[in-house]
């Protein structure tokens, strides 16, 4: 996720870091190179068949409904990813107090907080795609880390050992409920974030949009060419810009948890997630991550 305070008037149209021109320059110089193409035909050599500005208008704006409901939809799932951790964060330190609170015994409340720091890397791994071995084994023994990641969901079997080290406490009945309550919005967590991870956004709308995006920046010059004239060129990259980095940004938002530029920063509320542990067992508590070139990851 970017970092960063908010550019100035002169350096907004310069700056690079977290803008997707980068990713659609091509794109973007393509619409322009076939729309100077296009108006150089017409004008030069043979007359070309032209488009109402009207007709293009309306065209324009049914695309930008569709652009900005697939925009919504992404932003939604990023949204709900970022309530998904918040809720897994607040959970795991309710977790703690709670146990604090219920058990004497200092042994299961270290067993309980590992094992939570440990779920919270495992969930991370199996929604990138990451190896967590390097993170784990700051809590655990090889043999432990390896006897979970033989799991078909390690994420789960570690929830599973926290409810086991509950399950084996001295509690009251008050307590195994009020526990288990905890456990259970844990694991809701958990399902959520896999849901999303799972379910992108429905691939022949997906299809459907970009189709009608290239559609649309092909037929612009034909409807640029006699009002703008040799704007045309200019106007139809600015449209490009516009309509293809509203894909871009979709694209990246509607996977939340992918290790971009965008995405949340999990390894970041791990750590958090890692600092509230270290707190409770009174031990010395990790450095929160600070951000690498104004990106938190």
């Amino acid at each position: 996720m970017i970092v960063l305070d908010q550019p100035s008037a002169l350096r907004l149209f310069l700056v690079m870091q977290g803008s997707i021109v980068p990713r659609i320059l091509h794109k973007i110089l393509a619409v322009a190179g076939l729309s100077a193409a296009i108006l150089m035909i017409d004008r030069l050599a043979l007359p070309l068949p032209h488009v109402s500005v009207s007709a293009i208008g309306v065209f324009g704006i049914a695309l930008s409904l569709f652009l900005g409901f697939r925009n919504n939809a992404a932003y939604d799932r990023w949204w709900e990813a970022r309530g998904l951790w918040g809720q897994l964060i607040a959970e795991i330190r309710n977790l703690g107090r709670q146990v604090a609170l219920f058990s004497p015994d200092p042994a299961v409340h270290a067993r309980v907080m590992t094992h939570a720091v440990v779920f919270a890397h495992l969930h991370r791994g199996a929604l990138r795609g990451e190896d967590p071995r390097a993170e784990i084994l700051g809590w655990l023994d090889a043999a432990e880390t390896d006897a979970l990641l033989t799991h078909a969901n390690p994420a789960d079997a570690a929830l599973s050992r926290i409810n086991a080290a509950l399950a084996g406490a001295e509690l009251d009945g008050y307590a195994r409920m009020t526990l288990s309550g905890t456990l259970s919005a844990m694991g809701l967590a958990q399902a959520g974030g896999e849901r999303i991870a799972s379910t992108p956004l429905p691939f022949v709308y997906s299809l459907l949009v970009r189709r009608t995006t290239y559609l649309y920046c092909f037929l612009l010059p034909f409807a640029l060419a006699d009002q703008a004239g040799w704007f045309t060129p200019l106007l139809a990259a600015i449209v490009a810009y516009v309509f293809f980095g509203l894909q871009a940004v979709t694209r990246e938002l509607e996977q939340p948890f992918h290790n971009v530029e965008n995405g949340l920063p999990l390894h970041a509320m791990c750590r958090t997630i890692e600092i509230s542990a270290a707190d409770a067992l009174g031990r010395p508590a990790p450095a929160p991550l600070a951000p690498v070139n104004g990106v938190l990851t």
